[in-house]
């Protein structure tokens, strides 16, 4: 196949249902869209707790932009850390009860900062099946030997590391992307523990939904360790956008000295910390968005119980549906879009083959009439 004969190769990809498309919106992100002139009900963000266009965030923002400008001009490590960041940086770390935290520009930059930071040649990353690609991009950037062990399999895990060589990483999501479950974190600590490794979680989806006011899932599981490696993400539950590091204080030292993706790269707008440090306040006080989201998922679980496609077992606002097929979830997001409602189908490689769902990412900002309506559509598609 030649190199440039790309119109055959996107040729094989429709023919698989693998083909995406981009969506342009034209309202702000919400628990409504509006997509080609319709309005729809939407399923498809991460805005767990409903603060992607919250007042105080969005005031912050233009408030930060206006006392410093656009852009930060330079690397966090030249001329671009600025007083916000710091302010921010401090207020994370304290947050999730961690020595120090570094913020990073996007979710992907930092964990392709973490692994190869902490990992290299004659060292071995352990590494979960299901993770996001972003780890699997950084374990292989590593130059670590990587191991793979299948999704949550604790005793995978002990093999693995009895059998690791050099320094011993074992990486993990908090809560799984497409599958909406929680890692067995209390057991692979103990394993870390044991046999001398850091533990690396990526909390990007239990970051602000997740234990005491929303401090993630270390604090769901009530766990500290200076072997633990936190990673949040803060354009989900935050609303905003980027993502910070935390762990023990000469971890991040070395992890700032070391970090391609931190020290090449231009820091964030100060407006976006000055958005964070507002958003983080009305995380740490979101009980009541907390609560509301987790009525939202219990609703939704009742009226589905008996739905033709089940869903899959997850105790967080990720409820996937799963359909197996990609002409076939690609038919039923379709079928749903027709009715007013915009849930997302994921397919391969996102997901494993064969194992193609409807993911109904549920919000706080959503009202309980739209999870009924989403529910009635899906029993009513089922039986037409």
């Amino acid at each position: 196949m030649s190199a440039t004969d790309f119109r055959t190769r996107l040729e094989a990809l429709a023919a698989d249902d693998l083909l995406r498309a981009r969506v342009v919106l034209d309202a702000p992100c919400g628990p409504e869209a509006v997509v080609d002139g319709q309005t729809l009900v939407s399923f498809a963000s991460n805005d767990y707790l409903g603060l992607a266009g919250h007042p105080e965030v969005v005031d912050a923002f233009r408030a930060g932009a206006a006392r410093w400008g656009a852009g930060a001009g330079a690397s966090h490590l030249v001329s671009g850390h600025q007083r916000p960041h710091e302010e921010l940086e401090i207020a994370l770390a304290r947050f999730v009860c961690m020595p120090r935290a570094l913020f990073f520009s996007t979710g992907y930059m930092s964990n392709l900062a973490v692994l190869p930071a902490f990992a290299g040649r004659g060292d071995t990353v352990i590494t979960d099946r299901l993770n996001h690609a972003s780890l699997v991009d950084a374990a292989l950037l590593s130059r670590a030997t990587v191991r793979r062990f299948p999704h949550g399999d604790v005793a995978a895990v002990s093999r693995a590391l009895e059998a690791a060589d050099g320094r011993k990483v074992v990486v993990t999501d908090g809560v799984f992307s497409m599958d909406g479950d929680i890692a067995p974190l209390p057991e692979l600590l103990a394993l870390c523990e044991r046999h001398d490794a850091l533990l690396v979680v990526d909390d990007a989806h239990g970051f602000g939904v997740l234990g005491a006011q929303g401090r993630g899932v270390l604090s769901y599981f009530g766990l500290a360790s200076p072997r633990l490696v936190y990673i949040g993400t803060l354009g989900k539950a935050a609303g905003v956008a980027g993502a910070f590091v935390a762990g023990d204080a000469d971890a991040m030292e070395w992890l700032m000295q070391n970090a391609r993706s931190y020290r090449y790269t231009t820091a964030a707008p100060a407006a976006t910390a000055c958005a964070l440090l507002t958003s983080l306040r009305l995380i740490e006080q979101g009980d009541d968005r907390r609560a509301r989201l987790t009525r939202h998922r219990a609703r939704m679980r009742r009226a589905l119980a008996s739905c033709a496609w089940p869903l899959m077992p997850s105790d967080t606002a990720i409820q996937p549906v799963r359909v197996g097929g990609n002409a076939e979830v690609l038919a039923l997001s379709a079928r749903l879009r027709d009715r007013g409602l915009w849930v997302p189908a994921i397919r391969p490689p996102t997901v494993p083959a064969g194992g193609a769902r409807l993911r109904v990412s549920l919000s706080a900002a959503h009202e309980a009439a739209h999870i009924d309506v989403l529910c009635a559509a899906l029993n009513e598609v089922a039986h037409d």
